[in-house]
């Protein structure tokens, strides 16, 4: 393989670098670059931006309102926004139900649900995960129960790590519609749920780093429309496998990991460590194994490459991928010290920094602890790593 971009590919480069550069709010920026919390209304503002550009489904294919990128170019676009300094697309209706309702939708699904998903009009929850049922997502025990007249699902069940459903009106669910299923992934359906119904109750779930944006969602009794099933009764594990081979390989976060290391380069050297040889030799570690992670993606966005991402690559891009993001910001947190952590007791942490003899520390510190804590959630979701590992290792041995 040849590792390198054409000359299309770099234009397009600069054409994203530019188009963030321009139009990218300088407070929302300012935000990420610090590492602080982002609300609902500093990622609308920044989607419809990418929106009023045809920017914000990459993955959708044209006659759905995508761009029409190829794997490449999603790939050089998702750089160079974290990059320039721009809030990661979040948001599941993007990134997971669209794929999901362009494959298996009725006409009715995709003209009901997806211009309000491109528009950020409406956002989605993913309830899959449950008490019991995370990794091992096939033990899931939500039921849904179809009315003697067809029209309805009676929906019981509780959802956990819910990301962001304090912020979403529907919700796309993984439930059980067949308890007598021969094997745990049939007898399952995925059901589009309005997060407005009756019964519907959410509980936010607060963080180590005191954030709320993971949530119960508790199910009673709830009224479902049997025209929300999405694919075949009882088919919905097909669905669920589609939108977690998407979400994994998403989630290695290759533009992240640049991001985060390029701030750990300017941290460094801001906080006079430039010259430290042992920190030096942990960034030039990291350079190497984010390339590595990096040229493996490319490989599979080849167009040698003959399929779609498998399942396999995709673990493997997910496991690597998050564990570098959580190794990066134990490095940022390593290069603050003790200003990473801030304190809300009045003067307390001036008094301990004085007492440490330490300087006053730039206000992008203080937010490295709790961002290092919200990074251990990534090696979980999507499919606990060591979990991942076991599905590779099976695919692998078994070949």
């Amino acid at each position: 393989m040849k590792l390198e971009f054409s000359r299309a590919d770099e234009a397009f480069r600069q054409e994203v670098r530019r188009f963030v550069q321009e139009r990218l709010p300088a407070r929302i920026k300012r935000k990420v670059e610090l590492g602080l919390r982002l609300e609902h209304e500093d990622y609308v503002t920044w989607f419809r931006i990418l929106e009023e550009r045809g920017w914000i489904t990459p993955g959708w294919p044209v006659e759905h309102g995508g761009p029409g990128w190829t794997p490449l170019q999603r790939y050089i676009f998702d750089e160079e926004t974290l990059l320039g300094g721009a809030p990661r697309i979040i948001a599941s209706g993007i990134q997971m139900l669209g794929p999901v309702l362009i494959a298996f939708g009725t006409a009715e699904q995709k003209a009901k649900y997806l211009p309000d998903i491109r528009h950020s009009n409406t956002w989605w929850a993913q309830g899959f995960s449950e008490p019991g049922a995370g990794s091992d997502l096939a033990a899931l025990r939500t039921t849904a129960v179809l009315e003697p007249d067809g029209r309805h699902f009676v929906v019981n069940g509780h959802k956990v790590w819910t990301s962001y459903a304090q912020w979403c009106s529907m919700m796309f669910a993984l439930v059980r519609t067949d308890p007598n299923a021969a094997k745990p992934q049939e007898g399952i359906s995925f059901l589009l749920i309005d997060m407005a119904s009756p019964g519907v109750q959410v509980r936010p779930i607060r963080m180590l780093e005191g954030g709320e944006d993971l949530n119960e969602v508790f199910l009673d009794n709830v009224r479902v429309p049997a025209e929300n099933l999405v694919g075949e009764l009882h088919k919905g594990w097909t669905c669920g496998k589609y939108l977690l081979g998407h979400e994994r390989t998403g989630i290695a976060g290759i533009g992240s990991c640049k991001q985060q290391l390029a701030r750990a380069r300017r941290l460094a050297q801001q906080q006079g460590l430039d010259g430290d040889p042992l920190l030096q030799a942990r960034l030039a570690q990291f350079e190497i194994e984010l390339l590595a992670l990096e040229f493996t993606a490319l490989r599979l966005l080849s167009p040698n490459q003959g399929s779609r991402v498998p399942a396999v690559e995709a673990s493997m891009l997910k496991v690597r991928g998050t564990e570098l993001r959580q190794a990066i910001y134990e490095l940022l947190v390593d290069i603050a010290g003790p200003h990473a952590v801030p304190f809300d007791a009045g003067h307390q942490h001036l008094e301990m920094l004085e007492a440490l003899d330490e300087p006053p520390a730039p206000a992008e510190l203080g937010s490295l602890a709790a961002n290092c804590l919200d990074a251990r959630k990534l090696s979980i979701y999507g499919g606990a790593n060591e979990v991942q590992r076991n599905l590779i290792a099976k695919a692998v041995l078994s070949a």
